[in-house]
């Protein structure tokens, strides 16, 4: 079953009660109940949410990834549970004691696998990847020539040029539109991936490739980039379909908080996104015990 992603962007207070969410709104009073064990994420949108202590447990207990957003509106900060697995600290210590060249193999299959889905999106598009697929297949172990990079300015460069962006796109988180979708999309994308590390019973923060000592998600940022583009193709549809300069209202919500449920295709079957992450975190977690030589990551193809 898809796990679902609830977001309350109003005054409320939220409570549990046999095994359920309880939802009282502030203004009108309405209540709704959902099964804790139905919901994978829960953003919470309003400076004026309060929420109990009882249901939060209850949430990090069944590994619901709960995202606080700040005044702004922005995802500011992601409680996810520390006892995710039953073999936990046997995973944990295999993922600690992992080798610099595996490492570096699983750097070469993610980024090679990103350049590889961002080369299919603009193919979607009628635009030029030919540079992108060669670049694929020069991966090298650990990515010692930035090829990740490379492939960056030339995927920006025209991911947005049929549509009301243009040619002149930067890719920079407190960029120009629209910037802002894709932080608010790729913010959604971490939380799938950190909460099914922690469900594979990984640690988020240490990364086979990102080392930031101020980021407690330093895997799931390595590993949620073959995924970007998934979110990357979202944002294109909703440009082409409401224009540039866009609020982060409401129906953009929505729309961006389908991110897990979206259609991709991974170990030759079609599958929603955030059973593929579950896939891709699996995975990854036996490359770690030496029982697996490869991450399985998503493909692009047919989903466009």
């Amino acid at each position: 079953m898809i796990k679902r992603t609830l977001y309350f962007g109003n005054p409320a207070y939220l409570k549990t009660q046999n095994e359920q969410l309880v939802y009282e709104a502030v203004d009108s009073g309405e209540i709704k109940q959902i099964p804790v064990e139905d919901i994978g994420i829960l953003i919470l949108d309003n400076q004026q949410i309060t929420i109990t202590q009882a249901l939060l447990a209850k949430l990090i207990g069944n590994n619901v990834a709960v995202i606080s957003c700040d005044f702004a509106h922005h995802p500011a900060g992601l409680f996810l549970n520390l006892d995710g697995h039953s073999l936990q600290s046997q995973k944990f210590q295999a993922q600690i004691e992992a080798s610099q060249p595996l490492k570096k193999q699983l750097w070469q299959q993610t980024i090679a696998s990103k350049i590889t889905n961002q080369a299919a999106l603009l193919e979607s598009h009628r635009l030029p990847a030919t540079s992108l697929r060669n670049w694929a297949l020069k991966v090298k172990s650990g990515d010692p020539t930035n090829l990740e990079a490379t492939a960056a300015v030339y995927y920006w460069k025209y991911l947005f040029t049929h549509t009301a962006v243009g040619p002149d796109f930067r890719r920079e988180r407190e960029g120009a539109p629209p910037n802002h979708l894709l932080n608010y999309g790729y913010a959604v994308l971490r939380a799938v991936v950190a909460r099914n590390l922690v469900a594979s019973g990984l640690l988020p923060t240490l990364g086979i490739f990102h080392r930031n000592q101020y980021n407690a998600y330093c895997l799931a940022d390595d590993i949620m980039e073959p995924y970007r583009p998934f979110v990357d193709k979202m944002v294109c549809d909703i440009v082409r379909g409401n224009g540039l300069f866009l609020d982060i209202g409401p129906a953009i919500k929505k729309a961006l908080l389908t991110i897990p449920s979206m259609d991709v295709r991974i170990k030759g079957e079609k599958s929603p996104l955030m059973v593929a992450v579950q896939k891709t975190t699996a995975s990854l977690a036996k490359c770690f015990e030496g029982k697996a030589r490869k991450i399985d990551y998503p493909e692009f193809a047919g989903f466009a």
